[in-house]
């Protein structure tokens, strides 16, 4: 199956696609493990089964509303767990049969196909892809995951969320269908205590491999298993690349209908809670297939799915996952959600789920804007916000109309989101102020939004009873809905359709490209394919760096492209880009720019000399430096030995802005709070820039303040501590992490000693005196509830106060007065020019009257009756 119908077919469902080695959120779960060990996995590092083993064991059991209300009730059994406990059961089945645990990965992703993170698979793709070495051969992880296109279904069905947690194990190149299938079989019906009667299977039609190992190895009868098509049973990563027949485990709900015409599409008997693809062919541009050299395994686990089975809940919303973040909302809008009626209870479990992402996505940096990511979170928000004001809620809930209920509800998600991500309750000041500021800001507009909607759709409907024909809202009117009063669109076209109204999208999209392109949604798809051309990266190795030490050596050119083609040799004034051996030059990353210089070839017998002019540099396909360039003298060929250098001055001035930017974070830290927190930056040649979240502009003062800070700093000349250790180590001891950086066990620390502590793998000063001086040229909102400040440190800051110093003596000149006197002569000026501006229109007025009185002195009758002058 194409990975779309995969994605369509799930929300909530972990539907393996391919996952990437990123960490899992850390664990904060009580531990009976002594102190040493619970502040070893607070800090993030990887656990071993034994804690696992232990922790699972002290989680209590929960069990449903259906079930506390009957104590002396079957449902109140050892099947009845939580959904913590779900995931701890998981991770240590796994863990103990030889996978490591790994870390969750950000709801952002590390690749330019996907908007957020979609599925478990994410973080391995470049392994499955063959791009990164593999760090283990088997893991598991326990992934949260974001997905908007099923959002309209979200309370409709008991299974669709944007939201969700998936479960998986994964081989790399390891184990593949025997052990997999059986290990899936033993977690379901020994692990989870699942009836083997009630499990159905699916397999691909052609797998006859994977038919038998249900039926003769597991036991499965022959008459529950399934036989689909490629549709729903094939995994492709795209026209080319990785792919393989998939196998599913469905759960009946009602085995007393038998097997006869048994469709595991039917919701009201199945559900689908565990995907297992084996990745064992390539498909080639020919459309045939070849067997994989390395054969992997990628599954997924639906943790609410599974919540709901074993907490015989009769949808995903009404379990421990959930149902709290629900009954917070029923609270708030004084009403019961078990005996809401069905639009009610619709209501609330949107209110549940989409509480979750917002929650999630603002914890990992995402702030609500009207593009890309930002636009996901603030569609989600404002649909909870009218969603709420539907249900009732009133202010916030509690009595204050001029309030806001947004952060009431997610302090319920705040609560339940420890096992999820420990993370996020460091974080909660920050996610808290948004949602209040976001929604509060919403509701201003929303009410005059809400009353032109209603007059757009009974202007709508009234016409087409007129003319006998479908109501439709002009794409005009949803686009200044969306850009006047902040109604996404989705809003609006749900609010329309539950009217009968259609609307027109391609006038939508018109007066949307009329302003500007946008993102209005996630990606649903991960592109694995590379090309239909030669991957040039396929037979190079990871390119050695040695830019710390030394910023020269000689290397051997691995490959050439041109124009995005394979190249042997390239000649005077061609671009190009250029894989060596190994290099000095720094790749683009942790928003610090790459190196430029220049690459040479010494005068030989048979070999003109060539000189490359680098202006570029950027990492591809994990640890592969791509430097790019023009030919500026000779000829360049692949298999030559180059001597690559760095541009020293440029370097160091990389490394002064680097080194700037940790004193500018510590520094705001100190003076606006420590709960603020990096959301981008740029450290360029000739500039910093830094990104962070507060929700007001600096005051002169604190700005004032930050400059003397870091400049103090320069001037205590501290020498800088940089060294390399475990990532929970790091963790432990303080260090913060770069904004949207991924980290592998092992982490680089950079430390200001006494200052700051940061995971860094940018190029840093030895001594805080070499960045000389530092001065902040700018601070600016950019999105809601994000700052940015620019400034200039080192060379740049001399270029920076030699500029203004030579701005002064032209206006001193110009108006022949003293540096000090310039603000008063200014002043001055304006003054004349006000009360001159003054006199001029004083002047044109008269001289307009008396213009008129002349005009009118020469008036003469006209007409037979003599009356009209």
């Amino acid at each position: 199956m194409v990975i779309h119908s995969l994605i369509n077919n799930y929300s909530g469902l972990a539907v393996p696609l391919f996952p990437l080695l990123l960490p899992l959120p850390k664990l904060a779960i009580p531990s009976a493990t002594s102190t040493s060990t619970s502040t070893a996995a607070a800090a993030g590092g990887f656990i071993s089964f034994k804690q696992l083993h232990l922790r699972r064991r002290l989680l209590l059991p929960f069990c449903t509303s259906s079930s506390l209300s009957s104590p002396n009730s079957q449902d109140n059994d050892s099947n009845c767990v939580s959904g913590d406990s779900i995931r701890e059961r998981f991770l240590s089945f796994y863990a103990s049969r030889g996978h490591k645990v790994l870390p969750s990965a950000s709801l952002v992703p590390d690749d330019p196909t996907v908007l957020l993170t979609i599925a478990g698979m994410l973080q391995f793709k470049p392994i499955f892809l063959g791009k990164l070495p593999r760090q283990v051969p088997r893991a598991t992880t326990s992934q949260r995951c974001i997905r908007t296109n099923d959002i309209n279904n979200v309370g409709h069905t008991s299974r669709h969320h944007t939201f969700f947690e998936m479960l998986g194990n994964f081989s790399f190149g390891d184990y593949f269908k025997k052990q997999a299938i059986q290990w899936a079989w033993d977690l379901s019906t020994i692990e989870f205590g699942l009836p083997p009667e009630r499990l159905w299977i699916s397999v691909y039609q052609d797998d006859h491999e994977t038919f038998q190992l249900w039926s003769q190895q597991v036991g499965v009868p022959v008459e529950r298993i399934k036989r689909l098509g490629e549709e729903d049973n094939f995994w492709t990563s795209g026209v080319t690349g990785p792919c393989g027949p998939c196998s599913e485990i469905y759960y009946d709900f009602h085995p007393e209908r038998g097997y006869a015409d048994a469709d595991l599409g039917d919701d009201t008997r199945f559900i689908e809670f565990y995907n297992l693809v084996f990745m064992q062919y390539n498909k080639k541009d020919d459309g045939s297939l070849e067997p994989l050299k390395q054969k992997n395994i990628d599954t997924g686990l639906g943790l609410e799915r599974m919540a709901r089975i074993l907490q015989k809940a009769p949808n995903n919303y009404e379990t421990d996952l959930i149902l709290p973040i629900i009954e917070k909302a029923s609270e708030l809008a004084n009403i019961s959600y078990g005996i809401s009626d069905d639009q009610t209870k619709r209501y609330l479990k949107i209110v549940g789920d989409h509480m979750r992402a917002i929650v999630f996505l603002i914890s990992d940096g995402v702030v609500p804007s009207n593009v890309g990511r930002g636009y996901v979170v603030r569609r989600l928000i404002r649909r909870v916000v009218r969603t709420g004001r539907l249900l009732g809620i009133k202010g916030d809930g509690r009595g204050d109309p001029e309030g806001a209920f947004l952060p009431i509800i997610a302090q319920k998600v705040l609560e339940l989101s420890t096992h999820i991500d420990a993370d996020v309750k460091n974080r909660a000041p920050r996610i808290l102020e948004e949602l209040k500021r976001e929604e509060l800001r919403f509701v201003q507009t929303l009410e005059r939004g809400e009353k032109l909607l209603e007059e757009k759709l009974v202007d709508a409907i009234t016409s087409a009873e007129r003319s006998g024909t479908v109501p439709c809202l002009a794409g005009e009117d949803v686009f200044i809905l969306y850009d006047t009063y902040g109604f996404p669109m989705e809003i609006t076209k749900e609010v329309a359709e539950e009217r009968g109204v259609s609307i027109d999208m391609n006038g939508f999209d018109i007066e949307m490209e009329k302003q500007r392109r946008q993102s209005q949604a996630a990606h649903n798809t991960v592109k694995l394919a590379i090309g239909s051309g030669t991957n040039i990266a396929d037979n190079v190795p990871d390119t050695e760096f040695i830019g710390y030490e030394s910023l020269y050596c000689k290397a051997i050119v691995a490959s050439l492209v041109v124009n995005g083609d394979p190249a042997v040799q390239v000649r005077e004034g061609s671009n190009v880009e250029i894989l060596l051996n190994k290099t000095p030059f720094y790749a683009e990353s942790g928003g610090q720019i790459g190196d430029h210089g220049f690459l040479y070839i010494a005068e030989g017998e048979n070999q003109p000399k060539a000189i490359v002019e680098i202006i570029d540099v950027q990492k591809s396909f994990g640890n592969i430096f791509v430097h790019k360039g023009t030919v500026q003298k000779g000829v360049l060929e692949v298999g030559k030995l180059v001597e690559a250098t760095v541009d020293v001055k440029l370097r160091q001035r990389a490394k002064v802005h680097h080194t700037a930017t940790h004193l500018l974070q510590a520094a705001l830290k100190k003076v606006i709070g420590q709960e603020t927190s990096q959301a981008g930056s740029l450290v360029a040649f000739d500039r910093l820039r830094f990104d962070f979240n507060f929700h007001r502009p600096l005051l002169d003062g604190e700005l004032a303040e930050i400059e003397l800070l870091i400049n103090g700093w320069i001037e205590d000349a501290i020498l800088l501590q940089t060294k390399v250790m475990p990532l929970a180590d790091a963790k432990r001891e303080g260090a913060i992490a770069m904004f949207g950086e991924k980290y592998g066990e092992e982490v680089r620390v950079v430390e200001v000693p006494g200052v700051s502590m940061e995971l860094c793998g940018g190029t840093h000063v030895s001594n805080t005196s070499e960045i000389r001086g530092f001065k902040v040229i700018s601070e600016q909102g950019i999105a809601s509830g994000v700052r940015r400040i620019e400034a200039v440190a080192g060379e740049a800051f001399i270029e920076y106060v030699n500029a203004r110093d030579l701005y002064l003596k032209q206006l001193c000149s110009t108006l022949k007065v003293k540096p000090e006197e310039v603000t008063v002569r200014i002043e001055n000026l304006l003054e004349e020019l006000r009360v001159a501006r003054n006199e001029n229109s004083a002047v044109r007025a008269k001289a307009a009257v008396y213009k008129a009185s002349v005009i009118a002195s020469r008036a003469f009758l006209v007409g037979h009756s003599k009356q009209y002058r």
